[in-house]
Order: C-alpha cells, then sequence, then structure tokens
C-alpha cells in the first residue's frame, strides 16, 4: 500500500500543485474585487465566502451570486477564475485518467490484492511457481485434494487462464518474476499456514533462483523443483532443496517400469494421479529390439533404462559430436534410408525424443509406414501441440508436465504417499496386481483420494485419550464404518510408520500407538467418516463396543458412574 500511495503521489505531485494554485489565486482575487452589499455600502469577500464561491463555481457546478450581487470588478474576477480552474481541472482529471492507466499502478494494486488474498489464507497451501502444463496439473490437483494454492507465473495469457477455471476454492494468481525475493514474500513463504513451494517453470535457471531464495528466506520450507540439467540439479542440491525432480530420467524409469513391472508402473499412476478421475489402460511396451530417435538428456535416459532391462537399441542422432554419442547412425530418424539402416524391419519399438515435435511426428510417420505394427514411444515439447498428439494417438506420449504433476503430488499431498510408492518398486510385480485388485474391489476403478492420519491428541483427540488409558485401538477400528460398525469403509491402510520404521499393508489387528502415522487410500465420504472415529469419543466408542453414549453432561456423567460400578 505504501508503493501504490507513493506513486500516487509521485504522479499527481504537478497536477495537485497546478490545482492548489489556481484555487489559491482566485480565493485571494475575490477577497481583493471591491464590492457592494444590499444597502450599497462597499464589501469585501472573507477567505471562507470566496472559498465557497470558488468551489462551486470552479467545479462547473454554479449556484449564483452570494451574498450579494457582484459587481463589475468581481464578474470580470469570476470570468477569469472560471476559465483558470477548469482548466486546472481539465488537467488533473487527464492526469487521473493516465494515473489509472498506469501500468505501474495497475501492477501495485494487483499485487497489493494477491498479497493481501493470501494473508487472508487460514488453512495450509502450497505455492506453484509457473502456471503452465505442469502447474495448471498440479493446482488442479491439490484442488481436488482440498488444498489450498497459490500461482505465480511470468506470462499473463496463463494468469488469465487461471482465473477462467472453475476451482473449488479460489487460487489466489500473481503475474510476476518468481526469481524475486520480493514476489516470493508476496507470495507467502514466511505465512505460518505455507507448507512448501514447487518451482515448476520451464527455465532451470529460474528454478534454481527460486528453490535457492526460498532456501535462504526460510530454510525449513518444503521447496520441489523442476531440473533438466545435471549441474543445475547439483546447485540446488547443495543448497538443501527437499526434491529434485527430471521429467526424463522419471519416463525412462516409468518406461522400464512398464516393460518389467507392469502392476507397479500402474500403481504409481494411480495413486499420484487426479482424484476422481479414471485411470487409462497402460500400454504394454514389447521386449526386443528398439530404435531411439535423438541422444539428448531424454534419449540418453531411455536407452539406460531399457539397457537395465536388457533391452537391444540402435540409436540414431542428427549431431553425434554434440550429445557425445559414440556408436550410432548419423541422421534425424525422419528419413526412410536412415530408419532402415537402423533396422527397423527388425524392431519391435521406436522412441522419437528428439527436441522438435513436428520431427518426432515425422519420425515416427516414416517408421510407421516401413513397419505398421511398431510399438511407438513419442516425445511432446510444446504444449500448445497436445492437438497434432491427440490426433496421432501413439502407444506412449512423453509429457513432462504429467510426469512432473504426479511425482510433485506424491511429495505434496501426503509425503508417507512418496515412501509408500517408493518402498512399493521394491516389491514384485504379483504384489503389485494383487493390491490393485484390492483397490479396484474397494473403490471402483477411478483415481482414490490418499491422506494421511497422524495419532496426535490434536489431531485425533478421542483415539489418543483412549490410548492414553490404557485402552487397546486396532487399526481395524479405523476402518469401520461410524453409522454401522458391522460395514467397512471404502478405503485402504497402504503404510504405517511408526518410530522411523514402516509396515507395507498393516493388518487391520494390528494395535495402534500414540504417535503412529497411517497412509490410507478410498473414496471421500470414506476419508469424512474416519474423522469422525479420530475425534468424536462418542462414535467411536459405538464402533469399538456398540454402546451408543449419551450426548448431555449429566447423562454422560451417570453413564461414567455406572461404568465404574
Amino acid at each position: 500500500m505504501n508503493s501504490i500511495l507513493f506513486l500516487i503521489l509521485r504522479r499527481m505531485r504537478t497536477p495537485l500543485i497546478t490545482l492548489i494554485a489556481s484555487y489559491a489565486i482566485a480565493i485571494f482575487g475575490f477577497t481583493l474585487m471591491p464590492g457592494t452589499d444590499s444597502q450599497g455600502n462597499p464589501w469585501h469577500m472573507s477567505l471562507f465566502e470566496a472559498f465557497y464561491v470558488v468551489s462551486y463555481t470552479a467545479t462547473t457546478i454554479g449556484f449564483g451570486e452570494i451574498p450579494y450581487a457582484f459587481s463589475t470588478a468581481q464578474r470580470l474576477w469570476m470570468t477569469l477564475s472560471i476559465y483558470l480552474t477548469v482548466i486546472a481541472w481539465f488537467y488533473a482529471i487527464g492526469k487521473i485518467i493516465a494515473l489509472v492507466q498506469d501500468p505501474g499502478l495497475r501492477q501495485a494494486i494487483t499485487v497489493a490484492r494477491f498479497a493481501r488474498a493470501v494473508r487472508l489464507l487460514h488453512e495450509p497451501f502450497y505455492i506453484v511457481c509457473g502456471y503452465g502444463g505442469t502447474g495448471s496439473l498440479l493446482v488442479e490437483a491439490l484442488d481436488r485434494h482440498g488444498i489450498r494454492a497459490v500461482a505465480v507465473e511470468i506470462l499473463q495469457d496463463r494468469i488469465n487462464e487461471l482465473e477462467l477455471q472453475d476451482y473449488q476454492s479460489p487460487v489466489p494468481g500473481l503475474c510476476a518474476d518468481a526469481r524475486l525475493p520480493d514476489i516470493l514474500l508476496q507470495a507467502g513463504i514466511l505465512h505460518p499456514m505455507c507448507g512448501g513451494v514447487a518451482a515448476l517453470t520451464d527455465d532451470d535457471h529460474a528454478n534454481l533462483a527460486i528453490a535457492v531464495g526460498v532456501k535462504l528466506l526460510r530454510p525449513e520450507l518444503k521447496v520441489l523443483s523442476r531440473a533438466e540439467n545435471k549441474d543445475t540439479a547439483a546447485n540446488m542440491a547443495s543448497f538443501g532443496t527437499d526434491h529434485i525432480i527430471n521429467p526424463y530420467d522419471l519416463f525412462g524409469e516409468h518406461l522400464a517400469m512398464e516393460v518389467h513391472a507392469l502392476g507397479t508402473y500402474l500403481l504409481h499412476e494411480w495413486l499420484t494421479g487426479v482424484p476422481g478421475t479414471s485411470l487409462p489402460s497402460p500400454a504394454c511396451p514389447p521386449i526386443g529390439k528398439w530404435i531411439v530417435c535423438g541422444y539428448g538428456r531424454f534419449g540418453k535416459s531411455v536407452v539406460q533404462n531399457l539397457h537395465r532391462e536388457h533391452m537391444q537399441t540402435v540409436i540414431i542422432e542428427a549431431d553425434p559430436e554434440l550429445t557425445g554419442c559414440t556408436d550410432c547412425i548419423v541422421g534425424s530418424g525422419a528419413e526412410s534410408r536412415t530408419l532402415i539402416e537402423a533396422g527397423i524391419h527388425d524392431a519391435v519399438g521406436i522412441v522419437a525424443g528428439t527436441d522438435n515435435d513436428v520431427n518426432n511426428l515425422s519420425i515416427v510417420m516414416t517408421a510407421l509406414e516401413l513397419k505398421p505394427d511398431l510399438f511407438v514411444v513419442i516425445r511432446k515439447n510444446n504444449r500448445s501441440n497436445a492437438p497434432l498428439f491427440q490426433k496421432f494417438n501413439a502407444d506412449i506420449t512423453m509429457q513432462p508436465s504429467d510426469i512432473i504433476a504426479h511425482e510433485c503430488l506424491a511429495h505434496l499431498v501426503t509425503p508417507l504417499l512418496a515412501q509408500f510408492l517408493s518402498q512399493a518398486r521394491n516389491q514384485s510385480n504379483a504384489w503389485a496386481n494383487q493390491l490393485i485388485g484390492q483397490l479396484v474391489e474397494t473403490m471402483g476403478e477411478q483415481v482414490p483420494e490418499t491422506w494421511r492420519v497422524t495419532l496426535s491428541g490434536e489431531l485425533s483427540p478421542a483415539i489418543v485419550n483412549l490410548l492414553g488409558h490404557g485402552k487397546t485401538v486396532s487399526l481395524d477400528t479405523l476402518l469401520r464404518d461410524p453409522s454401522n460398525r458391522e460395514n467397512k469403509l471404502p478405503l485402504i491402510p497402504l503404510l504405517l510408520a511408526r518410530n522411523g520404521e514402516f509396515i507395507l499393508l498393516p493388518e487391520p489387528g494390528l494395535p495402534l500407538e500414540i504417535g503412529d502415522r497411517i497412509l490410507c487410500c478410498g473414496k471421500h465420504l470414506a476419508k469424512s467418516s474416519q474423522s469422525l472415529l479420530l475425534t468424536n469419543r462418542k462414535v467411536l466408542t459405538y464402533v469399538l463396543d456398540g454402546t451408543d453414549m449419551p450426548d448431555g453432561l449429566i447423562w454422560r456423567w451417570l453413564y461414567a458412574r455406572r461404568q465404574r460400578q
């Protein structure tokens, strides 16, 4: 607000001085002009009378000659005052109109409104820097989970898109450069309810500046950052960035997961998706010889992970010296000659992974003409080309925005989810398929919600009160329907954390302890119902032993006394 006031005073300094000077001259002149009263006696206006006359004259309101009819001298001065003050007003009004249209003032007002909206947040929120393809997906997913978000984006068009979205809760958005520390402060990194920052711009240097700025201003705040360059990622790590996400490495790992552990891959996609959406059927990459076009960061990651799965690869690269490719076929991959030389007829799949979308589409079209049954993996670089890739409908389309948004969601929504997924990757594919079967049987084929249950006096007073009095409460209690204890809620406990140890898929009969953290997934209704078990002692008592506790204070006292007897 101080910057807005300063800007207004600076822009309006000359108009205000001009207006005040014109008023002063007109008022002073009226006090000097001789006139006569109703008796014909000489009379001069007082300062107040002169100010009153000039006030209604300068504003073109008009009221008449008061308190007495004017003399010729006074009328002459009135004429001069009209032109003097009206011109001054026109000049001031012109400056006011120009001020309203001033980009600096409008930006200052926008920033002030944004900062005020952030200050008024009274629930946990995350700051998303970069509202592009990745940022918009993350904000949407957070909103579906009932978590507030604040967006900072350098392009105004994307902020306009944000304002048009129909989110459950308003998302404050600001068009500004998130690299500036002042913008980070306005976005709320010092706000007590801020849970973390996600730096998701398409510029590694910008993400590095955001991560460094947050860690210097508030070191304990969680920071997730996108980094496609390994040197930038190392720099981020040196400043304590909590999670560094490389979309190319992630995609390579996911592709390898689809090859040897499709169930684990499907489980990962399911638990990190947007709640309520349907999960598409995953592709199953064939085992055999693969052709990889483009040996940049993306191509190297794909080749590395295919080799880990003992796949044979042939690399096509247009500039081997730049990418460091020593054993490859020189070419773009869009020519039939190059693909035939690479052995397209013996290949089972092709990866079009250059940094040019048109070139990738051309590579795949040429390859399918030579061998129509190829498994196609294509990289999409520009989000504006999405309609082209949707029309083409490749087996797998590598979209960095989806991959990063899923990974961010796993870390932001429930940190236990990231721990669960990490441990799930070490399990067998049969284990993952069995869990998927339980998820489908319990919740259907839509992406479930995931949430964390913490057994503490603040978050789970009903459970903690019983445990504190030596009562035994099993995990099965948290799975029961508060309205009918014989029925189970549509949820599955995925992970239990206790004293630094993690238990995958804990058994329902496991006794609970104070301090336990439990990762659950299920329908939104199950999450709401379970909260009653954690906070309402009457509901918890009913689920435990079927007893309906009285509501009133006196009745509860009588009930407790009878229990003691």
